[in-house]
């Protein structure tokens, strides 16, 4: 290895492995490596397995100074799918990540083939890292890949706890209004009420896995040298400031899907590790569409409903008359897979796309997207965002919800269906995006938030400044 090679600073970087964590890691990792570093990138064997599944074997081949590595996941074989439980898979990394990710960070670090490795970048909700970096004597972040208002909500899991909120007495508090009464006692989070707290508050058992999980992963990040957020400080100021009040050492350098368009070199911009296939043929399908006329409709990688919701939704489309591009993922449904009626296919056949996966960035982007009808995931949030769309919000679980109430109340781009969707519901909501003078009003706060994300990973902006200082402060890069 040539003196140039060994002096380069090596990050390894380790997502949380589902989707929707992996790709902003990813791009993160992509934005690092144009500045010199050199990358390992790090995702257990199921995952890789996926990977090459899809999109071939040589997608994950890397290059001499961006390279994958997996380790044992532990996952038992009925979950070794796209889409493991999620509880199972948080179970997993508990308990079974450490120690490979340990062995694999010393055996790097002692090889002569790589670079030694100058610091440890891991998902937010994988604090082994932080003990793993701790013991290696290396430098470590940690990365939260949702949003800064859900990170301030998991932090004050345990007060909900003091204050004998938690857990529910019993199942009654779903309906009964109870999730209607307002927090004003969380720093930098006004109008919130319950509803708009993470969901794994929703729980009569405190010992929950997913609220245990959650509720300490995020107190374990304030033990970290630095945690980096994918926001940018005007969308999340306020409670931004209230976590910089408690822990200084925060970067925020979002959106990363546009602070790393130009930084990223042209041999790694295709490199996604998506666990689907992207159907290209829905941009041609957009192209064909007027302006701003489709109601474009995606629920993410983890969200599932019944078949019931599904045909609500369907009729809801159906009905509407707008042009629509519906991503429908084959594992959506709960038990089953996701079939829809023939009479509904029939009805929507001239104005209706159907696809398993898309290049959502793409599309966002499309000037035929007039509507996002989305669960609000924080990726899906950015780039709805950045494309300048309203939304039209159906949270599912975690972060969502406040990631909904910001979209709606906060930012006003966005409307939000109940929980129990109705054909009816979704039809008056399109109309009213789509058509009314409530749509244009959004469509006009959207485009400003385009601007001001734009505004931020440009040159100069506070995202590229600081993503510039959080190399500078904590990666020791030249």
């Amino acid at each position: 290895m040539s003196k140039s090679v060994a002096d380069k600073p090596h990050a390894v970087c380790i997502p949380f492995p589902e989707q929707g964590h992996t790709l902003p890691l990813l791009q993160l990792a992509k934005l690092l490596h144009s500045t010199g570093f050199h990358i390992t990138f790090v995702i257990p064997e199921f995952y890789h397995d996926h990977i090459r599944q899809s999109h071939g074997p040589n997608v994950v081949k890397g290059l001499s100074d961006f390279q994958f590595r997996t380790i044992p996941d532990g996952l038992p074989p009925s979950e070794r799918k796209a889409s493991p439980d999620v509880q199972t898979l948080c179970d997993s990394t508990r308990r079974n990540f450490f120690d490979p990710f340990k062995q694999l960070v010393a055996g790097l670090n002692s090889s002569v083939e790589v670079p030694s490795v100058t610091c440890i970048i891991a998902d937010g909700v994988l604090s082994f890292a932080i003990k793993a970096a701790e013991e290696l004597g290396i430098p470590e972040s940690q990365f939260w890949t949702a949003s800064a208002c859900s990170f301030m909500g998991y932090l004050h899991f345990d007060e909900l706890i003091r204050r004998g909120i938690l857990p529910f007495k019993d199942e009654t508090f779903l309906s009964d209004g109870t999730l209607d009464a307002s927090v004003d006692w969380i720093p930098g989070m006004k109008n919130i009420r319950l509803r708009d707290l993470p969901s794994f508050i929703r729980t009569t058992n405190i010992d929950d896995t997913m609220f245990d999980f959650m509720g300490s992963e995020a107190r374990n990040c304030m033990r970290s040298s630095a945690i980096i957020f994918n926001t940018f400080d005007e969308l999340e100021n306020d409670v931004l400031e209230a976590i910089s009040a408690k822990f200084p050492q925060i970067y925020t350098v979002g959106p990363l899907s546009l602070l790393s368009r130009e930084a990223t070199e042209s041999h790694l911009k295709p490199l996604r590790l998506s666990v689907w296939k992207e159907d290209q043929q829905c941009l041609e399908w957009l192209d064909t569409q007027a302006p701003k006329s489709v109601v474009y409709v995606s629920f993410g990688c983890l969200t599932t409903m019944t078949d019931q919701k599904l045909r609500e939704f369907a009729w809801g489309l159906a009905e509407s008359k707008h042009p629509f591009l519906w991503v429908l993922r084959p594992d959506m449904i709960m038990g089953d897979s996701a079939i829809l009626p023939e009479d509904f296919l029939e009805e929507t056949k001239k104005r209706g796309f159907l696809t398993s996966w898309c290049p959502q960035e793409q599309v966002l982007a499309h000037p035929s997207v007039g509507a996002f009808l989305t669960h609000c995931g924080w990726n899906s949030t950015l780039e709805g965002l950045c494309g300048g769309v309203p939304f039209i919000c159906w949270p599912f679980f975690a972060d969502q919800q406040p990631n909904t109430r910001y979209a709606c109340i906060n930012w006003g781009i966005g409307l939000e269906l109940n929980d129990d969707i109705k054909c009816t519901d979704l039809i008056a909501i399109l109309k009213e995006i789509m058509e009314g003078d409530k749509g244009k009003e959004l469509r006009q706060n959207a485009v400003e938030w385009k601007r001001r994300a734009d505004k931020a990973a440009a040159v100069d902006g506070s995202s590229y400044s600081n993503f510039n200082r959080l190399i500078k402060e904590h990666f020791q890069a030249s």
